[in-house]
């Protein structure tokens, strides 16, 4: 089956597949649709059945197939219940989601996502939204930019960094990948100064998409959306939104705290599939190198 490898190629395939427990007439959220490629492997399963895919990048609708099972929905997956309402589908048999960037944004100089590229200082997911990484380095004040670069960047000299931010800006306007870089490179450390970039654009990027907020809504969503021994699949990519996920699969909330009934009983939604994160075996991490930080992790609604 073609797979536009070319825009993505689909990360930890196989396990999410068959982590799904999909059956002919399943209906099936593929909250992120990208390139496609989870998408087509899931309709090769469902027969029947119903697939709704989210892609809130104009980018991915270029992606879609003609298929009648097939329903592409180009916003973000937060409002994935309204969408499906719109549908009059009120509860799905399994939900998916990689919230990994497309390879195709990240090798798109224009889409500012990489610091590999000199291009516009954007990063915007939607590029209909007025919010971009160019509004969140010159407009910011410098205690913001603390809490987004330690926040969402795990960065530890988050405050020297906003601090050579504004400084730069002072004296001229930082627009592009490349005068960020050059800002950033001050502050980074030698040995790991790619791996230090890196957390860069990811801070800004998940500030620019609110893709914390997004991924809340959306989680809290899916106790509605999954029908009773429902499937949800998420792979994540660094370890604000694994924790995110691995709690509220744990817990149904956010700080993973373990609620009890008057005789002790363990309260949740959830039935924990994956009691081990699975991740990219030997093979798949030398065929795609990108996928070396992806956990899949499963959840079985109760």
């Amino acid at each position: 089956m073609f797979v536009n490898e070319v825009y993505h190629i689909p990360v930890l395939a196989r396990e999410s597949i068959e982590a799904l427990r999909l059956v002919p007439g399943s209906d099936v959220i593929d909250a992120t649709f990208g390139g496609g490629g989870h998408s087509r492997l899931i309709l090769d399963q469902i027969t029947e059945g119903r697939l709704f895919a989210f892609d809130q990048d104009e980018d991915a609708a270029g992606n879609t197939m003609k298929d009648d099972r097939f329903f592409f929905i180009r916003h973000n997956f937060r409002y994935a219940k309204y969408f499906l309402r719109h549908f009059g589908v009120e509860q799905v048999d399994a939900i998916f989601a990689d919230l990994g960037v497309s390879s195709h944004d990240f090798d798109v100089p224009g889409r500012g996502f990489s610091f590999r590229f000199d291009g516009d200082l954007d990063m915007r997911m939607n590029r209909d939204a007025r919010l971009d990484a160019s509004a969140v380095v010159n407009d910011y004040a410098e205690e913001q930019l603390v809490h987004i670069f330690s926040m969402y960047g795990e960065i530890k000299n988050a405050r020297k960094l906003a601090a050579e931010v504004v400084k730069a800006r002072n004296e001229k306007a930082v627009k592009t990948t490349a005068g960020l870089r050059e800002i950033a490179s001050k502050c980074a450390p030698r040995t790991t100064e790619n791996k230090y970039l890196a957390q860069v654009f990811q801070a800004l990027r998940i500030e620019v998409n609110a893709e914390m907020e997004a991924l809340k809504e959306f989680l809290e969503a899916s106790l509605d959306l999954l029908k009773k021994g429902g499937r949800l699949a998420v792979i994540t990519y660094h370890s604000l939104e694994d924790r995110l996920c691995k709690n509220f699969m744990k817990a149904g909330n956010f700080a993973g705290k373990m609620e009890k009934d008057f005789y002790g009983n363990v309260q949740s939604p959830f039935k924990v599939v994956t009691r081990k994160v699975i991740t990219p075996g030997e093979e798949e991490l030398e065929m795609n190198p990108r996928s070396r930080s992806a956990k899949l992790r499963v959840a079985e609604r109760l």
